[in-house]
């Protein structure tokens, strides 16, 4: 596998990292809504709050994550790109992360019932759900958001009803979700969704395509990295 991934505006290396670039990742850095305080819950590599920093220009963006190697990868990725000042990279976990008034908190949050059986310890971490359930993940989410803050996640599809559920006992509200095919004649696979703290005047749900059947990024895909890939 290669050891980094290389964007327009800067290179995410993961060679360090139990958790490696992917789609998912892309798809919640290109996709949520941001402000000028962002948290960015289980960074991994740093793509993420990479993203954020780019899309969002007057962002602070504090990235967190519990595995060493990642919190290491994460700090050299963001000393090496041009959002530098704006990056801090912390070694926490979210349950006992102290602070607030976020604007927005991100997150690819690991989903895998029980232990996931993966090569090492730092990768069962990083996939396992037992490390950040929905619910603290949901719940430490309202703890930190400032009032009109707005939590964004991406999940298996299959997981959807989970974590509404967990948002709604956490006192957050549904405001948007994209349910992501990879190719048309494929089922959902993927959502994108996002809570706030304050109840939106209308929820909006689409649908979308990763991939043409001929496996081209889709219209959509494109026009929403058009700022990431070269």
């Amino acid at each position: 596998m290669s050891s980094g991934f290389q964007f327009k505006r800067f290179t995410v290396n993961h060679g360090k990292c139990a958790m490696k670039v992917g789609t998912d990742g892309v798809l919640l850095g290109a996709w949520a809504h941001g402000g000028r305080r962002v948290l960015d819950v289980g960074t991994g590599a740093g793509l993420i709050a990479l993203m954020m920093a780019q899309r969002f220009g007057d962002a602070c963006v504090t990235a967190i994550d519990v595995e060493p190697g990642a919190c290491l990868q994460a700090r050299e990725n963001v000393e090496a790109s041009p959002f530098a000042g704006r990056i801090s990279v912390v070694r926490a976990a979210l349950q006992d992360f102290q602070g607030g008034g976020y604007d927005a908190v991100v997150c690819n949050p690991p989903f895998y019932a029980g232990t996931p059986a993966s090569k090492t310890a730092a990768r069962t971490m990083a996939r396992s759900a037992e490390t950040l359930p929905a619910a603290d993940l949901m719940s430490h989410a309202a703890r930190l958001l400032a009032d009109e803050g707005v939590i964004s996640v991406v999940i298996p599809a299959a997981m959807r009803g989970v974590f509404d559920a967990e948002a709604a006992l956490a006192g957050l509200f549904p405001r948007r979700a994209c349910m992501v095919r990879t190719v048309p004649r494929k089922p959902v696979s993927r959502c994108l969704l996002e809570y706030g703290r304050r109840p939106a005047q209308s929820f909006e749900e689409t649908e979308e395509c990763l991939n043409s059947e001929g496996m081209t990024r889709s219209e959509w895909y494109a026009g929403l990295t058009a700022e990431f890939y070269l």
